[in-house]
C-alpha cells in the first residue's frame, strides 16, 4: 500500500498553507520554494483543491490561497480525495478482477485496508496536522536554546 506524490504533495502543501495563512493569502510560490514542489504541479493540485472547496484563491496584487474552511473542519481524507488520489491496496481498484477474471482470495483483505486506512485519514484533521507541526518547531527551538546556554 502506497500513497502517491499526488497525495502527499498535496497534504504537505495544505499544512504550509495552514500554517502560513493568518498572515494573509499565501502564494503557490512560496509553498514551492519552502517544500521543494513544482510550481507546476501546485497549480493542477490547487485547482483541484479548490474546485473541491477546501481553497480560495485571492487574486490581485498580495493574493494568493487562503484555505475555504477552519482547519479542524478538513480531514486529511478530504485533501486526498479532492486530488482524485485512490487510497486502494487492492491490485484491481475494487472491479474483483484480480486473478485473471475473478476475484483473488485476499481481496476482502485488501478492502478491509482500504476503509481502515480511509477511516483513519478521516479523522485526522488540517488543524492535529498544524498542532503537531508547531509542536515539533517548538521543541527544536527549546533544544536550540538550551543547547547554547550550556556553551
Amino acid at each position: 500500500m502506497r500513497l502517491t506524490t499526488k497525495g502527499r504533495f498535496a497534504v504537505t502543501a495544505m499544512l504550509d498553507l495552514a500554517m502560513r495563512e493568518a498572515k494573509g493569502p499565501v502564494t503557490l510560490a512560496g509553498i514551492s520554494e519552502r517544500q521543494s514542489i513544482s510550481l507546476s504541479y501546485l497549480e493542477q493540485l490547487f485547482g483541484k483543491l479548490r474546485r473541491a472547496e477546501l481553497v480560495e484563491s485571492v487574486r490581485g496584487p498580495g493574493g494568493g490561497y487562503n484555505l475555504a474552511k477552519t482547519p479542524v473542519d478538513i480531514a486529511v481524507s478530504d485533501i486526498i480525495a479532492a486530488v482524485d488520489e485512490p487510497v486502494d491496496a487492492t491490485q484491481c481498484g475494487g472491479r474483483e478482477n484480480c486473478h485473471g477474471n475473478n476475484r483473488c482470495m485476499t481481496h476482502d483483505l485488501w478492502t478491509n485496508l482500504n476503509a481502515t486506512i480511509f477511516e483513519y485519514l478521516s479523522k485526522v484533521s488540517l488543524a492535529d496536522l498544524v498542532e503537531k507541526q508547531l509542536t515539533k518547531e517548538q521543541s527544536v527551538v527549546q533544544d536550540k536554546r538550551e543547547c547554547s546556554s550550556r556553551q
